[in-house]
C-alpha cells in the first residue's frame, strides 16, 4: 500500500477567498488548449483571427461548464435536484460530468461556428486534439480533492483516501490521468497532420475516450446515489459506450463523404 499524499486542495487562502488546485488545473487546461489551437492554427497556415479564437473559447468555456452541471442533474442524481430545485445552482456542493460537458461544449461550439459560417468539423478537430490535457489536470485535481476514488482493492499501490473509509482504494484518477490524458492526448496529437478527413480526428476522440472511461469504470467507485445498472455497469459505462457508438458512427459517415 502506498501513503496518499493528502496534499491540501487550497494552493492559498487570502481571509475568505482561496485559490484551490482543482480550479487551477481548469484555468491551465483552458489556456493550454486556447495556446496550442493557436499553435495549430499558424501553423497550418488558417485565416482564423485571434479574436475568433478567443471569442470561440469564451463560447466553449460557458457551454462546457453549464453543460457539465446539467449533465451531473441529470445523469446523475435527477430526483434530488426534482425535489430540491434550487440546488442545481449550488455548485460549490460539488457535481459536475465530463459527458454533459462535452455536450454542452459541442452545442456551444456548433452555434458560434454557425453564427460566423466556418467549418464545424475544421475547428472541433483543432480544439479536440487538446483536450486531453484538461481532462488529465482535471483527474490530478480529483486526485487533490481525494474525490472519485477507486474500488476496495489489495494491489500494492493501494490507498486509502480520508474520505474513502478505512480500506485501501484503487488511486483510479491516477489511472484516469494516464489513460484520458497523457495516452489520449499523445493519440491524437500524433495524428492531427495524417491528412485525415476533417472530423475524423474528433471522432477517433470521442472513440478512444469512451473505450478508456469504459475501461477505468470497472476501477472506479459507482456513484452512491446509483451504484450499479443491469448490475455490473456505472452510469459512467453506459455513457462512454454510447459515446463509442457515437464516435463510431462519425467516423464511417466521414469517411463515405
Amino acid at each position: 500500500m502506498i501513503p496518499y499524499p493528502n496534499i491540501s486542495p487550497e494552493i492559498v487562502r487570502i481571509g475568505p477567498f482561496a485559490v484551490r488546485w482543482y480550479g487551477m488545473m481548469y484555468l491551465m487546461g483552458f489556456v493550454s488548449s486556447y495556446l496550442l489551437v493557436r499553435y495549430q492554427i499558424k501553423k497550418k497556415g488558417l485565416n482564423l483571427s485571434r479574436d475568433f479564437v478567443e471569442s470561440l473559447y469564451s463560447y466553449l468555456i460557458l457551454g462546457l461548464l453549464l453543460g457539465a452541471r446539467l449533465g451531473y442533474v441529470i445523469f446523475y442524481n435527477l430526483s434530488y435536484y426534482i425535489q430540491h430545485p434550487l440546488e442545481i445552482f449550488a455548485v460549490w456542493h460539488g457535481g459536475m460530468s465530463f459527458h454533459g460537458g462535452l455536450i454542452g461544449s459541442i452545442i456551444a461550439g456548433v452555434l458560434f461556428c454557425k453564427k460566423l459560417r466556418v467549418d464545424v468539423w475544421q475547428i472541433a478537430d483543432l480544439v479536440i486534439v487538446t483536450a486531453p490535457i484538461g481532462i488529465g489536470l482535471g483527474r490530478l485535481g480529483n486526485f487533490i480533492n481525494g474525490e472519485l476514488y477507486g474500488r476496495v482493492t489489495d494491489v500494492p499501490w493501494a490507498m486509502i483516501f480520508p474520505s474513502g473509509g478505512p480500506l485501501p482504494r484503487h488511486p483510479s484518477q491516477l489511472y484516469e490521468f494516464f489513460l484520458e490524458g497523457i495516452v489520449l492526448f499523445s493519440i491524437v496529437w500524433l495524428l492531427k497532420n495524417k491528412g485525415f478527413k476533417t472530423g475524423m480526428l474528433f471522432s477517433l476522440f470521442v472513440i478512444f475516450y469512451g473505450a478508456f472511461r469504459f475501461f477505468v469504470e470497472f476501477f472506479r467507485e459507482p456513484d452512491p446515489q446509483i451504484g450499479y445498472i443491469l448490475g455490473i455497469f456505472t452510469m459512467g459505462q453506459i455513457l462512454s459506450a454510447v459515446m463509442v457508438f457515437i464516435g463510431l458512427t462519425i467516423a464511417y459517415l466521414r469517411r463515405s463523404i
